[in-house]
C-alpha cells in the first residue's frame, strides 16, 4: 500500500488548490486532462507533506510487530533483539544490522549463535539490533525473503527510533558474513558502509559497492571453504576497482593474523570504522549489478520487474543536468530526478550508449512524488521527475 497524501495538515491552502489539480490525471468522457506540472517549492512542500504521512503509515503497519520484535513478509517471520547506546545525535540514529553465524544447522545452534551476536559489538552510539534468520538453510542470510524483511526493519527503526536512513550498516560473522557478501552489493543503496567477518561471498560480484565503505575481516588462518584465499582475492579486487574508478569502491580489508574462525574480538574494529561513513542516496555514479534475488529499484535508478535481467549491469553517471548512460542490459530503464541532484528549472541531456537522446525540460509531477515515496518509504529516495528510456529511446516525458 502506497503512502497517502494528506497535505492539508502540511502546506497553505493556496499551494493545497493547485497541486490536488495535479495529484493525477483526470478523465472527462474520453479525454484524458494532462497533470499540471509543479514548481520546486510545490514538489518540496509536497514530498515533505508525502513522507509525513508515509511515517505515519509505517507506524501503524509495523507498530505491533516491532513491540513484539518480529518483523514479517508474507509466510517469513524474522525475530531481533536491539539495544541502544550513547545520546541520539541531532540527526538521527544510527542502526547497526548485525547478523548471526550458523547456517546449515539445528534451530536450537542458530538460536545460540542469534543469542551470541547480541553480545558481539558495541557501538559508540545507535541502535544495535540483531535479528534471527528465519531459516535454518546454508543460506539463511541472503535467501530472497531477507531484502524485503530488512526493508521493513529499516522502515521501522526510522519510525520507532528515530533512526537516520543515511547512517544504516551492515555486518555479520560467519554465515553472516556470507550473507554481508551478498547483501551489501544488492542493497547497497541502503548502507552507508558494511563489514564482512569470517565469510564465504559464494557467486556474487563486488560491483555494486562503488558507493558504500566496504571492510573484510578475515583470520590468516580460516583456511576452511579457502575462505582466507579468497579474501586475498578479494582485497585485489577492490584495491582495482578503487584504482580505476576514483571516489569509488572505499574498503579496507584486514587479515588477522595467528587468527582461525575466529578472530578473538580483533574484528571490532570495523564498528569504529563503518560509523564514519555516511550513505550517498544520489551519488553521481551508479555501478548496478543484478544479483539472482531481482530488485527493481537501486538509487536514482528504475527497471521494471519484466526488464530485470540476472547478472543483468548498469552503469550511470549523472553531472549538474547531464545524465549519462554508458552500460546497460535492460530494455527499459527509468531515470528519477529531484532537485537535489539537478535544477529542473533548465533542461536536462540524456546521453545512452555515446548518443544524445533527449534534451529538454521535464515536469515536476505530484504523481511521481508519491509513487517514488510509496515505493522506497525512504526520504531521501523521493523523486519528482523521470525519464523513461525504451530500447535506446526516450518515451513518456
Amino acid at each position: 500500500m502506497q503512502c497517502l497524501i494528506n497535505s492539508m495538515n502540511h502546506i497553505k491552502i493556496a499551494v493545497l488548490g493547485i497541486v490536488l489539480i495535479g495529484l493525477s490525471s483526470f478523465v472527462y468522457g474520453q479525454k484524458k486532462m494532462p497533470e499540471k506540472a509543479l514548481s520546486r517549492k510545490q514538489a518540496e512542500e509536497i514530498s515533505q507533506s508525502v513522507w509525513l504521512d508515509c511515517l505515519k503509515e509505517i507506524r501503524t503497519q509495523l507498530k505491533q510487530e516491532w513491540e513484539a520484535g518480529e518483523i514479517r513478509s508474507g509466510a517469513r517471520i524474522m525475530k531481533f533483539k536491539y539495544r541502544i547506546s550513547g545520546e541520539k545525535p541531532a540527526d538521527g540514529r544510527s542502526l547497526y544490522i548485525s547478523m548471526h553465524g550458523g547456517g546449515n544447522a539445528t534451530k536450537e545452534l542458530n538460536d545460540q549463535q542469534w543469542n551470541n551476536q547480541i553480545k558481539l559489538y558495541s557501538p559508540a552510539e545507535g541502535v544495535y539490533l540483531a535479528p534471527r534468520a528465519p531459516t535454518n538453510t546454508w543460506n539463511l542470510w541472503h535467501e530472497a525473503h531477507i531484502d524485503t524483511l530488512f526493508d521493513r526493519v529499516i522502515e521501522a527503526a526510522m519510525a520507532f527510533q528515530d533512526v537516520n536512513p543515511n547512517k544504516v550498516y551492515l555486518m555479520g560473522y560467519s554465515a553472516g558474513g556470507d550473507g554481508v557478501y551478498q547483501l551489501a552489493p544488492r542493497m547497497a543503496d541502503r548502507w552507508a558502509a558494511a563489514s564482512m567477518m569470517a565469510g564465504h561471498p559464494n557467486e556474487t560480484s563486488p560491483l555494486g559497492l562503488r558507493n558504500i565503505g566496504f571492510s573484510l575481516h578475515m583470520g590468516a588462518l580460516d583456511s576452511a571453504y579457502n575462505r582466507n584465499g579468497i579474501a586475498r582475492k578479494w582485497a585485489v579486487m577492490l584495491d582495482s576497482l578503487s584504482a580505476s574508478d576514483p571516489g569509488g569502491y572505499r574498503h579496507h580489508v584486514q587479515l588477522h593474523e595467528g587468527r582461525g574462525h575466529w578472530m578473538n574480538r580483533e574484528d571490532s574494529v570495523a564498528v569504529k570504522w563503518m560509523s564514519e561513513f555516511r550513505r550517498n542516496a544520489l551519488p553521481d555514479k551508479i555501478v548496478w549489478k543484478q544479483d539472482d534475488v531481482h530488485h527493481s529499484d537501486f538509487y536514482w535508478l528504475f527497471v521494471p520487474e519484466k526488464s530485470v535481467k540476472t547478472g543483468g549491469l548498469i552503469v550511470a553517471s549523472r553531472n549538474g543536468n547531464e545524465i549519462r548512460i554508458d552500460q546497460s542490459s535492460s530494455d527499459t530503464l527509468v531515470v528519477r530526478l529531484n532537485d537535489k541532484m539537478t535544477d529542473l528549472d533548465k533542461p536536462v541531456k540524456v546521453n545512452y550508449l555515446g548518443k544524445e537522446i533527449f534534451r529538454g525540460k521535464l515536469k515536476r509531477l505530484a504523481s511521481v512524488i508519491r509513487k517514488t515515496a510509496g515505493e522506497r518509504k525512504d526520504p531521501d529516495l523521493i523523486f519528482s521527475a523521470e525519464i523513461v528510456i525504451v530500447n535506446g529511446k526516450v518515451t513518456d516525458i
